[in-house]
Protein backbone atom coordinates (compact mmCIF):
# COMPACT_ATOMS: atom_id res chain seq x y z
CA UNK A 1 0.00 0.00 0.00
CA UNK A 2 2.91 2.74 0.65
CA UNK A 3 2.95 3.43 -3.16
CA UNK A 4 -0.31 4.88 -2.50
CA UNK A 5 0.85 7.19 -0.47
CA UNK A 6 1.68 10.46 -2.19
CA UNK A 7 -2.23 9.93 -4.68
CA UNK A 8 -3.51 9.37 -0.98
CA UNK A 9 -2.31 12.62 0.17
CA UNK A 10 -4.01 14.42 -2.72
CA UNK A 11 -7.39 12.96 -2.56
CA UNK A 12 -7.22 13.73 1.89
CA UNK A 13 -6.61 17.04 0.71
CA UNK A 14 -8.94 17.56 -1.73
CA UNK A 15 -11.68 15.62 -0.10
CA UNK A 16 -13.24 18.48 2.45
CA UNK A 17 -13.30 21.36 -0.14
CA UNK A 18 -14.85 18.97 -2.93
CA UNK A 19 -17.56 18.14 -0.29
CA UNK A 20 -17.92 21.41 0.60
CA UNK A 21 -18.47 23.16 -2.82
CA UNK A 22 -22.24 23.41 -3.46
CA UNK A 23 -22.45 24.37 0.62
CA UNK A 24 -25.36 27.00 0.16
CA UNK A 25 -23.21 30.17 1.70
CA UNK A 26 -19.82 30.16 0.12
CA UNK A 27 -21.32 28.33 -3.20
CA UNK A 28 -17.61 27.53 -4.44
CA UNK A 29 -18.32 25.63 -7.49
CA UNK A 30 -20.40 28.31 -8.81
CA UNK A 31 -17.06 30.17 -9.59
CA UNK A 32 -15.36 27.28 -11.59
CA UNK A 33 -15.88 29.27 -14.24
CA UNK A 34 -13.22 31.68 -13.32
CA UNK A 35 -11.49 28.75 -10.91
CA UNK A 36 -10.19 26.40 -13.50
CA UNK A 37 -8.94 28.29 -15.88
CA UNK A 38 -7.08 29.75 -13.17
CA UNK A 39 -5.73 26.71 -11.71
CA UNK A 40 -4.91 25.41 -15.90
CA UNK A 41 -2.68 28.79 -16.58
CA UNK A 42 -0.65 27.85 -13.44
CA UNK A 43 -0.48 24.09 -14.15
CA UNK A 44 0.71 24.72 -17.54
CA UNK A 45 3.74 27.14 -16.05
CA UNK A 46 4.49 25.05 -13.16
CA UNK A 47 4.13 21.86 -14.66
CA UNK A 48 7.11 22.80 -17.55
CA UNK A 49 9.04 24.06 -14.07
CA UNK A 50 8.64 21.27 -12.38
CA UNK A 51 9.62 18.97 -15.45
CA UNK A 52 12.40 20.81 -15.73
CA UNK A 53 13.80 21.03 -12.26
CA UNK A 54 13.20 17.47 -12.76
CA UNK A 55 15.64 16.44 -15.69
CA UNK A 56 17.93 18.60 -13.98
CA UNK A 57 17.88 16.74 -10.47
CA UNK A 58 17.08 19.76 -8.36
CA UNK A 59 14.36 17.17 -7.02
CA UNK A 60 12.96 13.64 -7.62
CA UNK A 61 10.21 11.63 -6.62
CA UNK A 62 10.23 8.09 -4.16
CA UNK A 63 9.21 4.91 -6.12
CA UNK A 64 8.44 3.41 -3.08
CA UNK A 65 5.26 5.53 -2.52
CA UNK A 66 3.85 6.36 -6.05
CA UNK A 67 2.21 4.13 -8.97
CA UNK A 68 4.61 4.86 -10.95
CA UNK A 69 2.87 6.01 -13.51
CA UNK A 70 4.14 9.01 -15.74
CA UNK A 71 3.81 11.89 -18.11
CA UNK A 72 7.05 14.33 -18.71
CA UNK A 73 9.10 12.28 -16.46
CA UNK A 74 6.36 13.53 -13.13
CA UNK A 75 4.38 11.04 -11.99
CA UNK A 76 0.79 10.88 -11.85
CA UNK A 77 0.54 12.40 -8.32
CA UNK A 78 2.81 15.23 -9.44
CA UNK A 79 0.50 16.44 -11.84
CA UNK A 80 -2.77 16.01 -9.57
CA UNK A 81 -0.58 18.19 -7.15
CA UNK A 82 -0.96 21.37 -9.38
CA UNK A 83 -4.44 20.58 -9.28
CA UNK A 84 -6.01 19.81 -5.68
CA UNK A 85 -3.69 22.18 -3.61
CA UNK A 86 -4.71 25.46 -5.53
CA UNK A 87 -8.36 23.92 -5.62
CA UNK A 88 -8.17 23.39 -1.92
CA UNK A 89 -6.28 26.76 -0.83
CA UNK A 90 -8.81 28.87 -3.22
CA UNK A 91 -12.04 27.80 -1.41
CA UNK A 92 -9.87 28.63 1.99
CA UNK A 93 -9.21 32.31 0.48
CA UNK A 94 -13.08 32.10 -0.18
CA UNK A 95 -14.28 31.14 3.22
CA UNK A 96 -12.20 33.29 4.70
CA UNK A 97 -13.39 36.03 2.34
CA UNK A 98 -17.19 34.99 3.48
CA UNK A 99 -16.22 34.44 7.24
CA UNK A 100 -13.96 36.83 8.24
CA UNK A 101 -15.61 40.79 6.95
CA UNK A 102 -12.51 42.89 7.78
CA UNK A 103 -9.94 42.95 5.60
CA UNK A 104 -7.18 42.78 8.23
CA UNK A 105 -3.94 43.47 6.48
CA UNK A 106 -5.15 45.45 3.62
CA UNK A 107 -3.80 49.06 5.92
CA UNK A 108 -0.37 47.31 5.06
CA UNK A 109 -0.53 45.50 1.86
CA UNK A 110 1.10 47.19 -0.07
CA UNK A 111 3.95 47.77 2.20
CA UNK A 112 5.00 44.10 2.39
CA UNK A 113 3.95 43.64 -1.55
CA UNK A 114 6.77 46.06 -1.74
CA UNK A 115 9.23 43.99 0.85
CA UNK A 116 8.40 40.44 -0.25
CA UNK A 117 9.40 41.88 -3.97
CA UNK A 118 12.46 43.31 -2.96
CA UNK A 119 13.31 40.78 -0.40
CA UNK A 120 12.58 37.84 -2.90
CA UNK A 121 14.38 39.83 -5.84
CA UNK A 122 17.88 40.35 -3.19
CA UNK A 123 17.96 36.78 -2.26
CA UNK A 124 17.59 35.24 -5.42
CA UNK A 125 19.85 37.29 -6.88
CA UNK A 126 22.36 36.18 -4.45
CA UNK A 127 21.49 32.77 -4.56
CA UNK A 128 21.13 32.45 -8.38
CA UNK A 129 23.68 29.86 -8.39
CA UNK A 130 21.04 27.43 -6.24
CA UNK A 131 18.63 26.46 -9.11
CA UNK A 132 15.44 26.27 -6.87
CA UNK A 133 16.71 29.16 -4.56
CA UNK A 134 17.61 31.75 -7.62
CA UNK A 135 14.76 31.01 -9.87
CA UNK A 136 11.80 30.81 -7.16
CA UNK A 137 12.37 33.99 -5.32
CA UNK A 138 12.62 36.12 -8.44
CA UNK A 139 9.93 34.05 -9.97
CA UNK A 140 7.76 34.92 -7.37
CA UNK A 141 8.81 38.71 -6.87
CA UNK A 142 7.23 38.98 -10.10
CA UNK A 143 4.24 37.31 -9.77
CA UNK A 144 4.02 39.80 -6.88
CA UNK A 145 5.11 43.12 -8.99
CA UNK A 146 2.19 41.49 -11.67
CA UNK A 147 -0.54 41.18 -9.12
CA UNK A 148 0.19 44.56 -7.33
CA UNK A 149 0.03 46.32 -11.35
CA UNK A 150 -3.18 44.50 -11.76
CA UNK A 151 -4.82 45.06 -8.55
CA UNK A 152 -2.81 47.46 -6.76
CA UNK A 153 -3.78 46.28 -2.71
CA UNK A 154 -7.23 45.09 -3.48
CA UNK A 155 -7.29 41.50 -3.14
CA UNK A 156 -3.58 40.79 -1.54
CA UNK A 157 -4.65 41.50 1.98
CA UNK A 158 -7.51 38.64 1.72
CA UNK A 159 -4.93 36.96 -0.25
CA UNK A 160 -2.02 37.06 2.28
CA UNK A 161 -4.95 35.81 5.26
CA UNK A 162 -5.56 32.77 3.18
CA UNK A 163 -2.09 32.05 2.20
CA UNK A 164 -1.14 32.15 6.41
CA UNK A 165 -4.38 29.63 6.92
CA UNK A 166 -2.91 27.41 4.37
CA UNK A 167 0.43 27.01 5.95
CA UNK A 168 -1.53 24.66 8.46
CA UNK A 169 -2.33 22.15 5.87
CA UNK A 170 0.84 22.91 4.21
CA UNK A 171 3.24 21.78 6.96
CA UNK A 172 1.25 18.89 7.42
CA UNK A 173 1.07 17.48 3.71
CA UNK A 174 4.66 18.87 2.97
CA UNK A 175 5.77 17.56 5.79
CA UNK A 176 5.31 14.20 4.65
CA UNK A 177 6.07 14.63 1.12
CA UNK A 178 9.32 16.05 2.44
CA UNK A 179 9.49 12.76 4.69
CA UNK A 180 7.79 13.79 7.91
CA UNK A 181 6.87 10.65 10.22
CA UNK A 182 7.34 8.42 7.20
CA UNK A 183 10.33 6.46 6.27
CA UNK A 184 11.74 7.89 3.73
CA UNK A 185 10.70 11.24 1.73
CA UNK A 186 8.29 10.90 -1.24
CA UNK A 187 9.84 13.98 -2.71
CA UNK A 188 13.55 14.68 -2.48
CA UNK A 189 15.49 17.37 -2.90
CA UNK A 190 19.67 18.56 -4.31
CA UNK A 191 20.40 20.03 -1.36
CA UNK A 192 23.04 21.67 -3.57
CA UNK A 193 20.57 23.69 -5.25
CA UNK A 194 18.80 24.93 -2.17
CA UNK A 195 19.83 27.04 0.67
CA UNK A 196 19.83 23.65 2.86
CA UNK A 197 17.11 25.40 5.68
CA UNK A 198 14.74 22.90 6.69
CA UNK A 199 11.34 23.96 8.25
CA UNK A 200 10.81 20.71 10.10
CA UNK A 201 11.92 18.82 6.67
CA UNK A 202 10.53 20.96 4.12
CA UNK A 203 12.88 23.17 2.43
CA UNK A 204 11.94 27.07 2.90
CA UNK A 205 12.16 27.29 -0.42
CA UNK A 206 8.52 25.36 -0.95
CA UNK A 207 7.40 27.78 1.35
CA UNK A 208 7.98 30.99 -1.47
CA UNK A 209 6.95 28.56 -4.12
CA UNK A 210 3.75 27.90 -2.77
CA UNK A 211 3.34 31.73 -2.16
CA UNK A 212 3.70 32.18 -5.80
CA UNK A 213 1.81 29.66 -6.99
CA UNK A 214 -1.33 30.38 -5.08
CA UNK A 215 -0.69 33.94 -5.83
CA UNK A 216 -0.42 33.46 -9.46
CA UNK A 217 -4.10 31.19 -9.19
CA UNK A 218 -5.93 34.19 -6.96
CA UNK A 219 -4.73 36.85 -9.28
CA UNK A 220 -6.25 34.96 -13.12
CA UNK A 221 -9.15 33.70 -10.62
CA UNK A 222 -10.00 37.47 -9.65
CA UNK A 223 -9.60 39.53 -12.99
CA UNK A 224 -11.62 36.72 -14.64
CA UNK A 225 -14.32 37.46 -11.78
CA UNK A 226 -13.43 41.32 -12.43
CA UNK A 227 -14.31 40.61 -16.05
CA UNK A 228 -17.33 38.92 -15.52
CA UNK A 229 -18.96 41.44 -13.08
CA UNK A 230 -17.68 44.42 -15.53
CA UNK A 231 -19.36 42.53 -18.58
CA UNK A 232 -22.90 42.33 -16.38
CA UNK A 233 -22.63 45.72 -15.36
CA UNK A 234 -22.45 46.44 -19.55
CA UNK A 235 -25.55 44.33 -20.47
Amino acid sequence: MENYYYLGLMLFSLSYPLAQSFEHRIQYAKKAYALFPAILAMAFVFILWDHWFTVQGVWGFNPRYILGIYLLELPLEEWAFFLVVPYACVFIYEVLIYFVKKDLFRPVSRYLMYVLIASFVVLGLVHFDKMYTGINFLFTSAVITAHLLIFKDVHFGRFLMAYLVSLIPFFLINGVLTGSWIDEPIVWYNNGENLGIRLGTIPIEDSVYNLGMLLMVVTIYEKIKERKTFQKGQS
